[in-house]
């Protein structure tokens, strides 16, 4: 499984020290659909598909860094757009940071996806 290390430089002796970020099994997404201006929050479990409008989206991974270190989730994304009578097609693979949504986004006419946040499932937090 792929993960992210991320790193700071700390002191005036140029310490390293990484944390690396942890994996969660449900990557929260959020959806705007530009026709009707609603915006809808998705719980995007990792490795199972899920549906906004015409888009398929499955989250490949989600991590999210340690509390101690300063915040950021980010997720493997790969979104396909499924419109009846025609073949499916790619729209966007790729990583999304929820610090920076600019950065790696996808580009629709009709809706914007972004992360917000990493999560383990409702059932085993209890």
């Amino acid at each position: 499984m792929a993960r992210i290390v991320f790193a700071a430089t700390l002191g005036l002796f140029g310490w390293v020290v990484t944390a690396a970020a942890e994996p969660y099994q449900v990557a929260v997404l959020q959806g705007l659909d530009k026709v009707t201006a609603r915006v809808s929050t998705i719980e995007a479990s990792v490795g199972r598909a899920v549906s906004f409008g015409t888009l398929e989206i499955i989250a490949r991974t989600c991590d999210k860094r340690p509390p101690e270190e300063p915040p950021e989730s980010a997720a493997f994304l790969d979104i396909w757009e499924d419109r009846r009578g025609e073949a499916a097609v790619s729209l966007f693979r790729g990583w999304m940071f929820a610090s920076s949504p600019a950065l790696s986004a996808l580009e629709h006419p009709v809706y914007d996806i972004w992360i917000l946040d990493c999560r383990i499932p409702e059932e085993e937090a209890k």
